[in-house]
């Protein structure tokens, strides 16, 4: 599990550098762009593969039933349309100042209902716990949020199709690497 925690921190990292330290970050210039973006991708790959392996070891706390399954997709829909309403800037975008982390919240929330086991609350459980963080130091250092200006109502056809298709294609590729998202 030591390559799961170390990409899980290293998540953190990357994402808290430029809002805990933005004079070392401005210093980096656009040098910076690239090392976060390394980071990143690594502790990607590092969350990927420890996952993987600890997964394979490790006992359930709880296990998937259908009702939880259903759940999970459901906040899954939830979840993907909160990224669609922020790019379309809906009305969900002009009620909610987070709409990105507040989707990426609602993800590991639905995948902790489904995976009980040590490896996934350090997965889930850690990744929420940082978009939690995040939303607090954001918050801090931005206390005044003005709202999106109201867009076309096109613009809400557009987040909702969008979602169904990007979840038929997550459902799909999660079905691709062997994981059944249908339960």
């Amino acid at each position: 599990m030591t390559f799961l925690i170390l990409g899980v921190a290293l998540w953190w990292a990357a994402h808290l550098f430029k809002r805990v330290a933005p004079d070392a970050r401005a210093r980096m210039g656009n040098g910076g762009r690239l090392a976060v973006t390394l980071a990143l991708i690594v502790s990607v790959a590092l969350m990927y593969f420890g996952y993987g392996a600890a997964r394979a070891v490790a006992y359930p706390w709880w296990d998937r039933n259908p009702a939880l399954v259903g759940i999970n997709n459901l906040l899954m829909i939830l979840a993907i349309y909160f990224y669609a309403a922020d790019g379309a800037k809906t009305w969900l975008a002009r009620k909610v100042r987070h709409p990105q982390l507040t989707g990426f919240k609602t993800w590991a929330v639905a995948h902790l209902l489904v995976n009980g086991d040590a490896p996934s609350l350090i997965l889930f459980g850690g990744l929420l716990a940082w978009a939690v963080v995040e939303v607090i130091v954001i918050n801090r250092a931005q206390p005044i949020w003005t709202p999106p200006e109201p867009r076309p109502a096109s613009k809400e056809v557009v987040a909702v199709v969008i979602t169904l298709v990007v979840t038929v294609v997550v459902m799909l590729i999660h079905n691709w690497l062997g994981v059944q998202p249908w339960g």
